[in-house]
This record gives structure tokens, sequence and C-alpha cells, in this order.
């Protein structure tokens, strides 16, 4: 007789059909995306969803533009930008800076409010932490980061697509199940879809538009698809299996996000209540779930900030590999170094003592800038006869691609201007 599968199971079974879209939920919906949705839920309800659902659209289109390329020229990223752009070994340097640099920001801000999550959490069941927060903080994030150097170091790609997986399951749960706990207002969300951005002193509507697009619309998920696609050994054969494999990102992206929107609306925005602290979202749930919406708040947290510092930690040796060779590189003593380093740098936020929340969103703000770039070079190489043949970008992705070169550029000027407002 044969044994009855479980939802669970097959809920598992679907989440690995999807392949190097894992990483790319990983790289996207970290604690800079909770963070992100929090603070736009609880300070404008649904406002900007309209933002989150173009940053889906248009990263599934650039996921399916980058994945094509690769099955089709057995080319990655950066390797194709040295080998085929004019001036395209600069592209490729600049663009390893650029994305180096926004995700190592974004990585301080993300191992400081994992840090902060677990210590603020225990310190509800021992309350002799209090007073003490900072050294628990630090000896938390110390933790963290050093059993994630020491798998890394040790692993290869099956390895880390399981991983992911299980934080990504646990994450999307977590804030799924949070959803029905506080019921939004169906028409607050339908009203989200309208284009419009809060005015407000100090550029903050501003700010966080182009902090959800430098977290949803991240370069690095981009940049690494290739790589992630040839760990997973996909062929030309499996063109229709990397186009559902991107669509089923994007989605997955867009609902476990919105959930997060939602919930801090429905717990925040119309009581008027201001996020200052990681577990603020989880005390407004506590009167309605009890002590059950600390966990379950906590552990959504804790799977999308480690989800995020694993691929976070991997990016930079994986980018200068990809340069080199077009290989994916993850045992080398290259790879070891750079994610020490990052490791290093990642704690910043605990050592110093600095507010995570409001690190992570200026960090997510960098992310913006080289998307551009990242968006320009692949729309050249997907367009030409001699690399792609009958595989060439037709007009519906090149309607997607122009469409959301010309919506990072402008969420680029946004950024600027709500950094110079911010300043002044």
């Amino acid at each position: 007789m044969p044994q009855k599968i479980t939802i669970l199971q097959k809920i598992f079974r679907f989440l690995l059909g999807i392949g190097p879209g894992i990483f790319a939920i990983g790289y996207t919906i970290g604690t800079g995306s909770v963070t992100s949705m929090i603070v736009a839920g609880s300070s404008y309800g649904m406002e900007l969803l309209w933002v989150l659902a173009l940053s889906c659209l248009f990263s599934w289109v650039l996921m399916e533009a980058y994945g094509r390329y690769y099955l089709v020229t057995g080319e990655t990223a950066l390797f194709a930008f040295r080998k085929n752009l004019k001036f395209g070994s600069l592209i490729a340097i600049l663009i390893i800076i650029g994305i180096t640099f926004g995700q190592w920001n974004s990585l301080i801000g993300i191992l400081g409010i994992s840090a902060n999550a677990i210590v603020e959490t225990l310190s509800l069941f021992f309350p002799s932490i209090k007073g003490n927060e900072y050294w628990w903080v630090l000896a938390t994030a110390l933790i963290v980061i050093g059993a994630m150097y020491t798998f890394l170091w040790k692993g290869n790609y099956s390895i880390f697509e399981k991983v992911l997986l299980f934080f990504v399951s646990l994450m999307g749960l977590s804030f799924f199940f949070s959803l029905f706990v506080i019921l939004p207002d169906p028409a607050q969300v339908i009203k989200g879809f309208i284009p419009s951005i809060p005015e407000v002193d100090g550029g903050s509507g501003k700010m966080l538009v182009a902090a959800f697009v430098g977290t949803t619309m991240a370069s690095a998920t981009f940049i690494s698809r290739p790589l992630f696609i040839q760990g997973k050994g996909w062929k030309k054969e499996n063109l229709k299996d990397q186009r559902k494999d991107a669509l089923w990102a994007a989605i997955l992206i867009f609902i476990i996000s919105a959930s997060i929107m939602s919930v801090a609306m429905g717990a925040f925005y119309h009581e008027g209540k201001i996020v200052n602290k990681v577990l603020d979202m989880v005390y407004a749930l506590e009167p309605i779930a009890g002590r059950f919406a600390i966990g379950l708040f906590f552990m959504g947290t804790l799977a999308a900030g480690l989800s995020s510092v694993f691929p976070i930690l991997m990016i930079t040796p994986l980018m200068i590999a990809d340069y080199q060779q077009g290989k994916l590189d993850t045992s080398s003593k290259q790879f070891k170094i750079l994610t020490g380093i990052a490791c290093v740098i990642g704690l910043a936020v605990p050592i110093f003592g600095a507010n995570p929340i409001n690190a992570q969103i200026l960090t997510q703000v960098f992310n913006v800038f080289i998307l551009p770039v990242v968006i320009l070079g692949i729309m050249i190489l997907v367009n030409r006869k001699d690399l792609m043949s009958e595989h060439k970008a037709g007009y519906m992705l090149n309607i997607g691609m122009g469409l959301a070169f010309i919506f990072a550029c402008v969420v680029s000027y946004t950024g600027v201007v709500a950094i110079l407002e911010k300043i002044n």
C-alpha cells in the first residue's frame, strides 16, 4: 500500500523543485526586507504595496533574462560582461564593488537585527538579561556568524540549497500564518496597488520606496542566478524549468513580503504606534495570540535573517570567481578568506551597539544604485543574435527589461533625493 504524502511533505517537495529560486528568495527576503515591510505597513498602511508588486514583477523578468542567457550560452553573468561587452571588464568590476558594498552593508544590519531578536526574546523568559543586552547581543552575533562560517567552510551547492529551503519554508509559514492572526482590511490592500508616495518630512517615504526596491530587486539575485543554475546542473533543455523557477520565486517573494506588510498595518497603523524595536511587532500581536505570537514572529524574523546571511556571505567570492573563470566556486582558499572578511564586517552593529532598524533601512537604499547597470548589461546580451540565436529576447521580455530599467533609474534618483533630504 503506497504511503500517503503529508501536506508539509508536498510543500517541501514543491519548494525543492523551485531550485535556484530558493537562493533568490533567500537574498531578497531578509531582515532588511522584513524591517522595510514592517515600517511601511505600520507607518503608511498598504500605500506602498504597488512598489512591492512592480519590484517583484521586474525581478521575475530579470531572473528569466539572466537564467535564459546562461542556459543558452553557458556563460555566467560577470564572465559574459567581461567577454562580450565594450568596457566589460570595467563594468564587471564596478558591479562587484557596488554589490559588495550594498550586500555587506545589508549584512551589518541583518546580523544586528537577528541577534537583537534572539536576545529580546530570551529576555522575556530570563529577566536577568535586562541591563546586559549589549554583551548578550554581541555573544549571540558571534555564535550565529561563527556557525554560518563553519558551515560555509565545509558545504557545497546541494547542502546550501537544502539549508536555505529549511529557512525559507520556516520564514514563509511563520509570516503567512501571522496574516491570519491579524486580518488586514481588503479595501486597504486593493488601494495599495494605486501608485503614490507618502508625503512626510525628512524623505522617509522616498527612503522606503528606495529601500523596497533595494531589497526586492536585489542586483545580487540576478548576477548570482547563472551560478546557482550551474550548481543545480541545469542545461539548455531546462529552459522551461528555469522559467517556472523564476516565476514562482517572484510570486513567493510578493506573497511573503505583502503578508508582513499587511500584518504590520493591522497591528500598528490604525493604532498610530511607531516601530522602534525589533520585537515591537510581536508585542502588538501578543494580546491577540498570546506568547505563541512571540514564537511565531520570532521564528519568521530569525529565519529571514539566517536565510539572507548565508548567501550574502558568499556573494563577493562568488562574483570574483565568476569574473575570473565563470564557475561556481565554494571551496577555494579565496572563497574561505573573503567569506571570513564578510563575517568580521557583519559584526559592526553588534560591536558598536547601533540601532539595527535604522541601519538596515539605510543600507537597503544603497542596493539600488548599481541596479540600472545590471539591467542594461543583460538587455544588451540577450538581444545579441550571435550569442542567443533563436532564443534572443522577444518583444515581451524587451518591454519588461526596458520598463525595469526605467523603474530602476527613477528609484535610484529617488534614493539620492531621500538621502540628501535626510542629511539636510
